[in-house]
C-alpha cells in the first residue's frame, strides 16, 4: 500500500468564532470575548484623550511663551535667548520654567526668544547676548539685569525672588 503525501499546509480554515473578534451585528461573541474588547476601547479612549489633552495644553503654552509682544505689558519678565538646536539651553529652559512655576502670573512671566526666528534674533542683537542667557526685565520692557549660562532651578528661584522684590510695580 502506498502512503500518501501530506500537504505542508493545514486544512483546516481558522474560526470566524475566536474571543479577538470585534463585536459585530449578527455574529456570537463570548462573554469574556465582549469584556476584553469594551475594556480595550476604554483603555485607548482614556489614553488618546489623555494624550490628545496633553497636547493641546503644551501647544498653548508654548504659543504663549513665544509671544514676545507681551515683553512690556507691566508684569516683569524673564525672557531666555533660545536656541532650540542647543541641549544646553533645553536644560536652561527646563530648570528656567521649573523656577518660573513658582510665582504668580501677575508677579512674573517667561518668554523665550527663537534665535532661528526673527524676532527672537532681533531680541537678542538689541540687547547684546547670545543663547543661553536669560534676560531679566521689568514691567516696562527695559533691561534689569542678565543672566548667562546654565543654572539649576533653585538659583534661578532665589534670583527670581530678588528681582521681583526689586523692580518698581507699574
Amino acid at each position: 500500500m502506498k502512503r500518501k503525501k501530506r500537504s505542508s499546509k493545514p486544512n483546516k480554515k481558522p474560526s470566524a468564532q475566536s474571543p479577538t473578534t470585534a463585536i459585530l451585528p449578527g455574529k456570537k461573541t463570548s462573554r469574556r470575548g465582549f469584556f476584553k474588547t469594551f475594556s480595550n476601547a476604554a483603555l485607548v479612549t482614556t489614553i488618546g484623550g489623555g494624550f490628545s489633552w496633553y497636547l493641546v495644553d503644551e501647544v498653548c503654552a508654548t504659543t504663549r511663551e513665544h509671544d514676545l509682544t507681551r515683553i512690556g505689558n507691566g508684569v516683569p519678565t524673564v525672557v531666555q535667548i533660545h536656541d532650540p538646536q542647543c541641549s544646553i539651553c533645553a536644560a536652561l529652559q527646563k530648570e528656567a520654567r521649573d523656577a518660573v512655576s513658582n510665582f504668580d502670573d501677575t508677579e512674573l512671566q517667561f518668554l523665550v526668544a527663537n534665535i532661528r526666528q526673527d524676532k527672537g534674533r532681533a531680541l537678542a542683537t538689541k540687547h547684546g547676548v547670545q543663547h543661553i542667557t536669560l534676560l531679566l526685565l521689568d514691567g516696562k520692557g527695559n533691561k534689569r539685569s542678565v543672566l548667562v549660562g546654565p543654572n539649576k532651578s533653585e538659583y534661578l528661584t532665589a534670583t527670581f525672588r530678588g528681582f521681583v522684590s526689586r523692580v518698581p510695580k507699574n
